[in-house]
């Protein structure tokens, strides 16, 4: 990866979105540890096509997300690649907190009545940025919680395992021109104490070509199948 072309950090409790040509890296890093970032992917030229999280676990056979593993979409194609991940486990199946979850479990605040100070939930913060593009919840799939890692007791039951550490990192390689989603609220299974308010460093750069022995492609032949899908896309797009 080349040298940093636009650095941001995203404030505890708020949401972002941005356009990701293909080509690009985006880095992300829990400053403080225990952060979690939810993610959903669009392709900005046809907003229909968004990311798809039961297809991106079949086809990689898998329950968590790590480097070496593709974040497709609901057309078979990649959005992003995982390149760098010090975490080793990312959570695509819990969804997002709700009003209803934070206010019973923290208490309800509002903007009005505590500014910056208020306890947002993921649900909404994606439904405010969703709707700058025309979107709404029905265009809200399910999402990716990043820095969380889930863990499953023998009888089903899912639970929130120890938080990241401070200075987990993960780096996402855009393969496809990407409208990001995101949000810094928290997962839903979080049951800590007091409101959780992580900072997240963002940073955007050039992202090195993929290679002929690039590990995200050649994780699993579904990976390989996917590239060559994006390439017939882009052949298109030119």
């Amino acid at each position: 990866m080349s040298q940093s072309l636009y650095e941001y950090t995203l404030p505890p409790a708020s949401h972002w979105s941005l356009r990701l040509r293909r080509g690009l890296q985006l880095t992300l890093t829990d400053l403080e540890g225990g952060a979690n970032v939810g993610m959903l992917f669009y392709n900005p030229e046809n907003l229909l096509e968004r990311y798809n999280a039961p297809d991106t676990l079949k086809c990689q056979h898998t329950f968590r997300l790590t480097a070496g593993h593709c974040l497709y979409s609901d057309m078979g194609r990649i959005f992003c690649s995982i390149v760098e991940d010090t975490t080793g486990w990312h959570d695509t199946v819990c969804g997002n907190s709700s009003t209803d979850i934070v206010a019973n479990r923290w208490g309800k605040r509002d903007y009005q009545s505590d500014r910056n100070g208020w306890q947002q939930n993921g649900r909404d913060a994606f439904l405010v940025e969703l709707a700058k593009y025309g979107l709404g919840e029905r265009d809200m799939a399910a999402n990716l919680n990043l820095f969380s890692c889930v863990e499953v007791n023998a009888v089903g039951d899912l639970s929130l395992a120890a938080p990241a550490p401070a200075g987990a990192r993960l780096s996402l390689r855009f393969e496809m021109d990407t409208l990001v989603i995101m949000h810094n609220c928290p997962h839903p299974l979080n049951s800590a104490s007091a409101y959780p308010r992580r900072p997240v460093h963002c940073a955007i750069a050039s992202a090195s070509p993929v290679s002929a022995d690039d590990v995200c492609r050649n994780h699993c032949e579904e990976n390989k199948r996917g590239f060559e899908n994006n390439r017939l896309y882009q052949l298109g797009m030119a």
